[in-house]
């Protein structure tokens, strides 16, 4: 991990840190899984943020003014927030057309949290598809 975004984490309250760290390792493992190339992994904005070649960047953080949640960030100027209220509409919270919430206690696993990511991380390829093609 980045020694930046370490110490980010490193600095929030412990259910934080974990909840960003397996979304972090979700970013990882769907980018190795499709063979998406190298991740970039920096700090933008002070929020952990992670992109590869041919995809939308992916920022996540936690912000002491929401402290029960997490949020994943996307590009505002993609279709991707809009796409994800259109076809999981009752599977999160939606913060504009930027972030979704992801709740502290929440199981990433069980929320279609994945797909999302993976159409992120594959935007350029799928954005002129309707629905971004899922």
């Amino acid at each position: 991990m980045n020694p930046e975004i370490q110490a980010r984490f490193d600095s929030y309250p412990i259910a934080a840190k974990q909840q960003l760290e397996r979304v972090r390792a979700l970013i990882l493992a769907i980018a190795a899984e499709y063979k998406l190339g190298n991740v970039e992994e920096t700090l933008k904005w002070a929020e952990a943020s992670y992109s590869v070649k041919g995809g939308s960047p992916i920022r996540i953080d936690w912000k002491a003014k929401e402290p029960s949640a997490i949020k994943v960030f996307f590009h505002c100027q993609t279709r991707l927030v809009a796409t994800f209220r259109e076809i999981y509409r009752d599977e999160f919270v939606y913060e504009g057309n930027r972030a979704v919430v992801i709740p502290l206690d929440s199981d990433i696993e069980q929320v279609p949290l994945r797909h999302c990511l993976l159409l992120a991380l594959q935007y350029q390829r799928l954005k002129h598809l309707p629905l971004l093609g899922a």
